[in-house]
């Protein structure tokens, strides 16, 4: 983790050096809308809180691209992400929602739904024109603050209650993602692609009577927009 942290600094302080850089800043820099359909699920690092399915989900934001060579970009910008998840526990505990806490048996499942505001940064790498089309790899890190969550737990017939008070404030994650461009005439493109993002960093709070546990969120996207 401390490896990942350092790492992530030196990613954030080469990006301002880049972006803040006035030569050519104009020529160099693009930005892009996009929205990306989704599925997610949990990870957990116990056998008492374990994942039980996947659920789809949306995100749409607006990225930005600093190239520092022909090929060659740093990325960032800003995103909301609508992602989620089922959790089965395995042991009794109890659940804090808005305005009060409630009993969960055994074998009791869990469907969260979590809003995230992603700051991602990253490392663009593209190829030529091949084809009239430009194919491209995204490699980055995307910081994360939660700013919402609503659960529904079936066995006591709750349905998108909210459940921030679970849910920690900040997450870390990585990802990955290939696309594809499509240029539309002068600095606008098309462009599409599918990604992975894994949010490593543990996403729910252990509060008194729960299980010490690491849970984390996998993403699965496609991604379309305009790059401009």
């Amino acid at each position: 983790m401390r490896m990942r942290k350092t790492l992530f600094k030196l990613l954030l302080l080469g990006m301002a050096v880049v972006f803040l850089n006035g030569k050519s800043m104009a020529q160099n820099l693009h930005f892009g809308l996009y929205v990306e359909p989704l599925i997610s699920w949990f990870g957990s690092d116990t056998d008492a809180t374990v994942s039980d399915g996947a659920r789809p989900g949306m995100a749409f934001g607006i990225s930005l691209e600093r190239y520092f060579a022909r090929n060659y970009a740093f990325t960032g910008g800003i995103s909301i992400t609508n992602a989620a998840g089922r959790l089965r526990h395995n042991q009794d505990m109890l659940i804090w929602l808005k305005d009060t806490t409630e009993p969960l048996d055994a074998g009791d499942k869990i469907t969260y739904k979590i809003s995230y505001l992603s700051l991602p940064v990253g490392i663009k790498l593209k190829t030529n024109t091949i084809s009239y089309t430009i194919f491209s790899a995204d490699i980055g890190v995307s910081p994360k603050i939660i700013v919402g969550g609503k659960a529904s737990i079936p066995s006591l017939q709750i349905e998108k209650e909210s459940i921030t008070q679970e849910l920690k404030f900040f997450a870390l994650g990585y990802y990955i993602k290939l696309g594809a461009e499509y240029p539309l005439g002068g600095r606008t493109a098309f462009t599409g692609g599918i990604g992975y993002e894994n949010v490593f960093s543990d996403v729910t709070k252990d509060r008194d009577g729960q299980p010490g546990d690491r849970v984390s969120h996998h993403i699965i996207l496609i991604k379309m927009g305009l790059n401009f």
